[in-house]
């Protein structure tokens, strides 16, 4: 199935399959002890998402306020260097969900700014099980140019999600003849595994905050028994959160800064380590495994985004906070004094925030 979500239909085709929220795992504790047991891989289960309490909303809010300029100079920039790495029509291929707002502010970008032609789609990939193949036949069955492919995400945190996707296109390309691009396009890239970036910063990128409400009504992806040989992966839409949405305000705002800032300053990119963002992540994971006594490093989560997944839709076991009263980190003490977190402070953290998730053999 083919859909825009709460998008416009210009802005994004999701190539997912809507499934019903009944058949997953109601309990987010039972669904740690079966991910981490090996009984069943994350991605064949979801949680319900909930909607954000109003004084998160708030949180939200002040998150836009303070770094929306932020990450909409971050999207001109990304559009400036795609446009330079590509000749001719852009296909701009979001992994969904974090890439698929920062998807649809790039195509908007790519066509306002650059006069280039952009098609945007919002695929699944999932650790340890590749990318969805049915999803990226289908857009060279549409007749896009496997060079014109762009992969986008919104940022890194281990490099996990970069090297699975460099694994998977690497894959395709042998068993198709394709010549597809597999690097990644991010805002932030504090693994320095990404393709392309606009930055290696651990800032807030606001979109990261919220779940399905900032994400066209679509939940996280899932590839379980009901995805047959020939479907994309699955999600579930929250269409009765309608009322609630933000996601085609919120990228409407984005674009309105973007555009300002276009015509009233010269955005360059500039230059990033890749080799030092790469080193430091590597550092801060093996300091907290040290640490904290952990032996899957899957357990541990860098930075803002990535600690945001945690306390939303995991088991976290503790919040490492640089700054305790850092803006960029209002929601993360929020979520943890909601759920009852422990919050521990490193002033000498390399980013903002970690999150810890609990051991099922702790439990």
């Amino acid at each position: 199935m083919n859909f825009s979500g709460s998008y416009a239909g210009a802005d994004v085709i999701f190539l997912l399959k809507p499934l019903p929220l009944a058949d997953f795992v109601e309990d987010v504790g039972e669904k740690e002890k079966l991910i981490q047991s090996g009984r069943c891989h994350y991605s064949e289960m979801l949680s319900p998402e909930r909607l954000p309490s109003p004084r998160y909303e708030a949180v939200f809010e002040e998150a836009c306020a303070a770094n929306g300029e932020r990450m909409a100079r971050d999207c001109l920039v990304l559009a400036g260097l795609i446009a330079a790495r590509r000749s001719g029509p852009v296909t701009l291929v979001s992994l969904a969900r974090g890439g698929t707002p920062v998807g649809v502010v790039l195509r908007r970008l790519l066509e306002r700014v650059h006069g280039r032609s952009a098609a945007h789609y919002s695929l699944s990939i999932v650790r340890d099980r590749g990318i969805d193949a049915n999803a990226l036949r289908h857009i060279l069955a549409q007749g896009h140019a496997p060079e014109s492919i762009v992969f986008v995400d919104g940022w890194t945190g281990k490099g996990v999600i970069a090297r699975e996707l460099a694994a998977s296109i690497e894959c395709f390309n042998l068993e198709h003849g394709s010549a597809i691009d597999s690097g990644l396009h991010v805002l932030s890239d504090l693994a320095g595994s990404a393709a392309c970036a606009a930055s290696c910063e651990d800032y807030l990128i606001p979109s990261s905050i919220l779940n399905a409400t900032v994400s066209g009504l679509v939940s996280r992806s899932v590839l379980n028994e009901a995805i047959g040989p020939s479907d994309f992966h699955g999600c579930v839409l929250y269409s009765d959160f309608a009322p609630h949405d933000r996601s085609r305000a919120f990228v409407d705002a984005v674009e309105a800064r973007a555009l300002a800032l276009a015509e009233s300053a010269d955005i360059g990119a500039q230059a990033i380590d890749t080799q030092a963002a790469a080193a430091r992540s590597r550092a801060c994971i093996a300091a907290a495994m040290a640490r904290y006594g952990i032996h899957d490093v899957n357990l541990i989560k860098p930075g803002i985004g990535e600690a945001t997944r945690v306390l939303l839709r995991r088991a976290p076991r503790l919040l490492v906070l640089r700054d305790p009263q850092a803006a960029s980190t209002a929601h993360l003490r929020l979520l943890a004094e909601e759920k009852g977190v422990a919050v521990e402070v490193d002033p000498h953290l390399p980013y903002q925030a970690v999150s810890l998730i609990r051991s099922a053999s702790d439990a």
